[in-house]
């Protein structure tokens, strides 16, 4: 077995033991969601805030890397839309979580181990720039298009206050936010307070992926099949064909571009399906087109690898 489907088959195989602990009864279903809060508000958080305040990014802003991602997320979120509005005949409300499905990859719970695994800590650190503003952007979007689609203005301005509380109070955030400032002060870390944070920060990645398996259980599928289906279709390869495009039009460093394009060609993790939760539709839609992709990127992962190293070699 190859380094790389070794790395692939790891990576997928800790979420298929998630699952499979769900599935048996070994664990209960808290047991996940206790497992991603800490990996969530604890370990990541710390694995973000360990790269932020090391990592060497240079002195100029990414904006080629933004570019090329974010040109993909609005291309997929857009076709995600209409084709759940003119195709299945949905409402506009539920054509806004078909378009973030399309296009939320899973970047922190599975982006975050998979990098580390493939393409190691430089991996993860170019994905970093892309967390970096990814929540915040795509999290803005969702709140303001359910406005315009809702029409109901004081309760956009409450979600908008509520999205501002929960975005500044997001560990992920904060994790972020830290260690650009201990960057910027010049200080060195501690060697108790590097202990801590590596001894937390890197079981992150097998206790996330983990994680994500047992959540697959407990979401599961039902109803809204067919149009689950195309759009997780529509993540796996309109995506990340986008951004392998993107990338090479404007000239992409090689590395920056294949992060680019596997980040792009993630599945949607639970972001979207707890939007829609919040917002009272397509709960169904995005569970489903969650799940369904996560079953199919162990594929999907391995053909953009193939094609990344073609295009490349």
């Amino acid at each position: 077995m190859s380094p790389l489907v070794e790395t692939v088959s790891f990576v997928f195989g800790l979420v298929a033991f998630g699952y499979v602990a769900g599935w048996t009864g070994l664990l209960k279903p808290q047991t996940g969601d206790a497992l991603s809060d800490f990996a969530v508000t604890v370990a990541v958080p710390l694995l973000l805030f360990r790269t932020m305040a090391g990592a060497a990014f240079g002195s100029s802003l990414p904006w080629a890397l933004w570019i090329t991602y974010f040109t993909a997320v609005a291309v997929a979120w857009v076709v995600g839309h209409l084709t759940i509005v003119h195709l299945f005949g949905r409402d506009a409300r539920a054509g806004v979580v078909a378009g973030l499905s399309t296009s939320f990859s899973n970047l922190v719970l599975l982006g975050i181990p998979f990098m580390l695994g493939v393409f190691g800590q430089d991996g993860f650190e170019i994905l970093s720039l892309i967390v970096s503003i990814h929540l915040p952007i795509m999290m803005g979007m969702s709140i303001l298009l359910f406005a315009l689609v809702g029409r109901k203005g004081g309760k956009a301005l409450s979600i908008i206050r509520e999205f501002l509380t929960r975005l500044f109070s997001s560990p992920l955030i904060i994790g972020i936010i830290a260690g650009l400032l201990w960057r910027f002060s010049g200080l060195e870390m501690p060697a108790l307070g590097a202990r801590f944070v590596d001894a937390l920060a890197n079981v992150a990645g097998p206790v996330a992926l983990f994680a994500m398996g047992l959540g697959l259980r407990r979401f599961g599928i039902s109803g809204d099949v067919r149009p689950a289906i195309v759009i997780a279709g529509l993540k796996l390869f309109l995506m990340p064909a986008v951004a392998l495009g993107m990338a090479l039009a404007i000239g992409l460093p090689v590395f920056s571009a294949q992060i680019a394009v596997v980040a792009a060609g993630l599945p949607s993790g639970v972001n979207p399906y707890l939007i829609a939760s919040r917002f009272g539709t397509g709960q169904a839609l995005a569970s489903n087109a969650m799940t369904i992709a996560t079953a199919l990127a162990v594929l999907s992962t391995a053909f953009w690898l193939s094609v990344l190293h073609w295009t490349y070699q």
